[in-house]
């Protein structure tokens, strides 16, 4: 199975399948090159999605997560349409169960730009949250502040979360597979009895119910398009996992796959 992101936000997403489905073989790549992916056009996404699907199937994935929400709502009916073969699971922001579980009829949901402009969450907001108040935040730069555990995180996540809570929004969705990295701190800021909502568990059942390979104790490997360094302290610091990183390369258009019995460099 591969797992895309344009970066270490959808590791949230592998941390949910790992606890899920520990025997599932896992190719994650992050595509640190083009970070962010939520300022970027639509056809630039899709072009860049395309070209990350071709590299992973090269790999050999059969079944592909597109664990970010940006990149879902931009190109994941075109990577279906484009690869008719392959298996997809994509991000959708939480609204449903959030539309379900508010007492106060206010839902607070932190997004790019990219996500609260798709056709994906216009229409599930249409189909299940015609009857809750969505506050809505777009939240330019903190997916890259939080990768980089920025010293303001703490006030740039007061200033998308706050003016929620000042609306009466009981429950928060994280709309971005970044956010969850932030737990903690969000945690702290919306206090105990705010619900909030990360869609990665259901990810994880849904690969679930469609995963038709095999199983096995092979390790997950990791690959990123950027200097590997990074991701692999992220992993050891934050999921205790030691990997050697797969450094794949951007050439022209084309991603290409590292050797992965070569070493990183």
């Amino acid at each position: 199975m591969g797992i895309f992101d344009s970066g270490l936000g959808g590791l949230t997403v592998w941390s949910a399948l790992r606890q899920h489905l520990p025997q599932l073989p896992c190719l994650y790549l992050a595509d640190q090159a083009h970070l962010p992916y939520g300022p970027r056009s639509t056809d630039n996404i899709q072009d860049l999605c395309v070209a990350a699907t071709h590299a992973l199937r090269s790999q050999g994935a059969e079944l592909i997560v597109v664990a970010c929400n940006t990149a879902s709502a931009a190109a994941l009916e075109h990577l279906r349409t484009t690869f008719p073969d392959l298996a997809f699971v994509g991000m959708e922001p939480a609204v449903k169960p959030a539309a379900l579980q508010t007492r106060s009829g206010v839902v607070g949901l932190m997004a790019t730009r990219g996500t609260l402009q798709g056709a994906l969450l216009r229409n599930t907001a249409a189909r299940f949250a015609g009857h809750v108040e969505i506050v809505a935040s777009d939240c330019p730069g903190l997916a890259e502040a939080i990768e980089t555990d920025a010293k303001d995180l703490d006030a740039q996540l007061r200033k998308h979360l706050e003016p929620m809570l000042a609306r009466g929004a009981d429950t928060v969705v994280l709309g971005c597979t970044h956010y969850p990295l932030a737990m903690t701190l969000i945690r702290r800021i919306v206090g105990p009895d705010v619900h909030i909502i990360d869609p990665s568990p259901a990810i994880a059942r849904q690969v679930g119910r469609l995963w038709q390979g095999a199983s096995t104790s092979m390790a997950t490997r990791f690959a990123t398009t950027a200097e590997p360094t990074h991701l692999g302290n992220f992993l050891r610091q934050r999921f205790q996992t030691d990997v050697v990183i797969e450094h794949w390369h951007w050439r022209n258009q084309t991603l290409v796959a590292q050797d992965h019995n070569a070493p990183s460099n």
